[in-house]
């Protein structure tokens, strides 16, 4: 099977909205990169539910190429497990960089950690259950999440989802002492996220013709949109608690926004925008990586500004270079630059490696040649 450009695309767009969020360049920003408050959806709400659905897009993707190269299940589960274990690990390892070593004080979860999650159980359904199967996983886990947390209250400081990490890991543990955004309990919601992400990918692999496959995308992400909407009436849109409805409403978002990349790279090849977002979506753990370390480096280094006052070093260069717009503005542009920082450390990881692919390939037709019969002579 081709690799589906449109999905490196959709998954670079959603890596470099994820550094434009996390990356203000002072205390400020504009409202529409902030996380709602509570309940409300934002764009910078759309960025993490965005990511889970292409986890399980890209899972279907990978796994059924493996499949149908012969590779038994024993060995995909081996395989699943292990890149589920790595990526917990790593998070756990962000979560202690750089002065956070201590394990009795480790935050246990966090973004990799759920992504982790949801990996490992939407894969390990894909290996052993149907598409309908799946459908049937996703209302249940939907719907019992929403039965579950109706019977509680849903405010910031009194929820469920709190209790349960309080109780199960200690508020020294979590995000703040009382609430962790990446719970364990709405971890189950995020899971019906990448199962959405699968049956997108069964679509993709389908036999279907493409204008088939994008009749039933745009269907299903309206469809989906609508029920969200509608259920926010009684389980309001919240990404904190991970609601069932915010579940519906952004992943029938990332199904429309997936759909306008599928139309434009892999329908129309317009393809010259997204050469940018392409390199994104292919090292994406590498760049989310590399861009909270060294958020973390900036925010533990400390100068003095033009005032005398000790800042830290991401404050320092915002004021700089910024300096003379407005702090929302100074806010944004450190923002802008860091993301374009990023590709261009991905260009020139990208370049390094066709070098030392072509020095390799020239390597291996120099020995080729020298060890090569040479023609016999003629009498």
């Amino acid at each position: 099977m081709n690799r589906l450009r449109s999905l490196d695309v959709f998954r670079g767009l959603t890596i470099a909205l994820m550094i434009l969020v996390n990356s203000p360049g002072n205390r400020v920003a504009y409202s529409w990169l902030e996380h709602s408050d509570w309940n409300g959806c934002t764009l910078a709400d759309l960025v993490f539910p965005f990511f889970i659905v292409m986890v399980g897009t890209s899972s279907v993707f990978a796994l059924s190429s493996l499949q149908r190269r012969g590779v038994a299940t024993s060995v995909l589960i081996k395989k699943i497990l292990t890149r589920g274990l790595s990526i917990f690990l790593i998070g756990l390892l962000l979560n202690a960089f750089p002065k956070h070593w201590n394990i009795f004080d480790l935050r246990l979860l966090g973004v990799l950690q759920r992504i982790a999650l949801c990996y490992i159980v939407t894969a390990l359904l894909f290996l052993s259950t149907t598409r309908r199967q799946q459908g049937g996983i996703i209302a249940v886990l939907l719907a019992g999440y929403w039965l579950l947390m109706s019977r509680f209250s849903l405010a910031a400081d009194d929820n469920l989802v709190g209790y349960i990490d309080r109780l199960l890991l200690s508020s020294r543990h979590l995000y703040t002492p009382g609430f962790d955004p990446e719970g364990l309990l709405s971890t189950v919601p995020a899971i019906a996220s990448a199962l959405l992400g699968n049956l997108l990918g069964y679509c993709l692999i389908s036999d279907e013709d493409k204008q088939k496959q994008l009749r039933w995308i745009l269907s299903a992400g309206v469809l989906f949109m609508a029920l969200g909407a509608a259920w926010a009436m009684f389980f309001p849109i919240n990404k904190a608690l991970w609601s069932s409805s915010y579940v519906l409403w952004t992943s029938g978002l990332a199904y429309l926004t997936f759909a306008l990349c599928f139309v434009l790279v892999d329908m129309k090849h317009w393809s010259a925008w997204a050469k940018p977002f392409e390199l994104f979506g292919r090292n994406a753990m590498l760049v989310y990586v590399l861009h909270v370390v060294f958020l973390k480096i900036q925010a533990v280094i400390r100068v003095h500004d033009s005032h005398g006052d000790l800042v830290s070093l991401r404050l320092y260069i915002t004021d700089r270079l910024f300096g003379f717009l407005s702090p929302y503005n100074a806010s944004l542009c450190y923002a802008l630059m860091y993301t374009l920082l990023w590709l261009l450390v991905l260009k020139a990881i990208a370049m390094a490696r066709r070098l030392n692919y072509t020095e390799h390939r020239r390597a291996e037709i120099a020995s080729s040649a020298s060890i090569s019969p040479s023609p016999a002579k003629k009498r």
